[in-house]
């Protein structure tokens, strides 16, 4: 993605230019009536997103199928006069089934997010910021129908971040533009085979002339580089809510310019207080993934590695969303 790596970044350097010169824009602007509220909020969801489709003498053809995913949200947001502090607990997992096919996973992310920020100037819009992340998955995943072999396991891979920089933005839960020029990337591969494959961008094992390990693949890499992040969150239809989160990541030594993207969008639709739709968009491309192509689809004699590709996942769904601040009430004191 090198060639595309600088329009990226100039893009998005744009876009901060243009938003910095006017602090009176829709974004930055604060309501009349608008105070911002100091101390601890939390808030606590849970929720089941659906999606069925049935066929009886359908004459065009088509798949029974029946998919779920199972969705669990925590955020804790600390906020003082000069400083302030945000974290999220994100957890998804779903499952999809065929007529004639088993089950399979589609959908399975442990994300914690956490963000620190201090106030440099009562009348700036900049904070001095750390941000930390880490996200991994539950189950293994697998490259279907091959059920043999997993691609992937819990903490294989995992993915930390850790970075301190600056923040723009008065409002941070609604827009921020954040820049770190000293992050550190963690991958972590805990599972020996994958971790021998040099799987998700670790050193993979050496072997001898005979096939054995000399030395075991390592289940630890570590970078250093600069991070670029963006983040937006605005109700801009009653009931419908966007949000945004797009990270920026190139490493100093191993291949600097080379940008690893990360692009979450979600369009939430409220239909009552419990019912909810949302449809998601989650682009990425990292240059440590390589894929695997098969030379000859017959009889699989031959693997070979075609490089990083553009990973692309759509979620459109349909569900119950319960917020468990408003059901599970705190009992009085007596």
């Amino acid at each position: 993605m090198k060639s595309y790596s600088w329009l990226i970044f100039s893009v998005f350097v744009l876009c901060s230019s243009v938003l910095f010169a006017q602090p009176d824009s829709l974004f930055f602007k604060k309501k009349k009536n608008e105070n911002i509220q100091l101390g601890w909020r939390t808030k606590k969801e849970i929720g089941l997103l659906l999606n069925q489709v049935s066929f009886t003498n359908w004459n065009s053809g088509g798949t029974n199928s029946i998919s779920g995913i199972i969705t669990g949200k925590a955020e804790a947001k600390y906020k003082q006069k000069k400083w302030f502090w945000n974290s999220n607990f994100n957890i998804r997992y779903g499952l999809n089934k065929q007529a004639d096919k088993d089950i399979r996973k589609t959908d399975d992310v442990i994300e914690i997010i956490s963000n620190v920020g201090l106030e440099k100037d009562a009348k700036s819009n900049w904070f001095y910021s750390s941000k930390f992340s880490f996200n991994t998955q539950l189950a293994n995943g697998y490259n279907y129908p091959n059920r043999d072999e997993p691609i992937s396991r819990l903490l294989a891979p995992g993915y930390m971040f850790f970075g301190l920089g600056m923040e723009y933005g008065r409002f941070i839960e609604r827009l921020s533009f954040y820049g770190s020029p000293f992050t550190l990337k963690t991958t972590f591969v805990l599972d020996e085979d994958l971790a021998n494959k040099g799987a998700f961008g670790v050193d993979p094992a050496i072997y001898d002339l005979e096939g054995n390990i000399v030395r075991d693949g390592r289940k630890v890499k570590q970078e250093l580089g600069i991070l670029l992040t963006n983040q937006y969150e605005q109700e801009v239809l009653e009931n419908i809510k966007v949000t945004s989160l797009l990270r920026l990541y190139t490493d100093y030594i191993n291949s600097f310019g080379n940008i690893d993207l990360e692009w979450e969008l979600n369009i939430g639709m409220k239909v009552n207080k419990f019912v909810k739709a949302n449809l998601g968009s989650h682009l990425r491309y990292d240059n440590d993934i390589k894929v695997e192509v098969e030379t000859n689809e017959m009889t699989n004699e031959e693997i070979v590695i075609d490089g990083p590709k553009l990973q692309w996942k759509q979620i459109l769904g349909v569900g119950v969303v319960v917020d468990l601040d408003k059901v599970i009430k705190p009992s009085a004191n007596p």
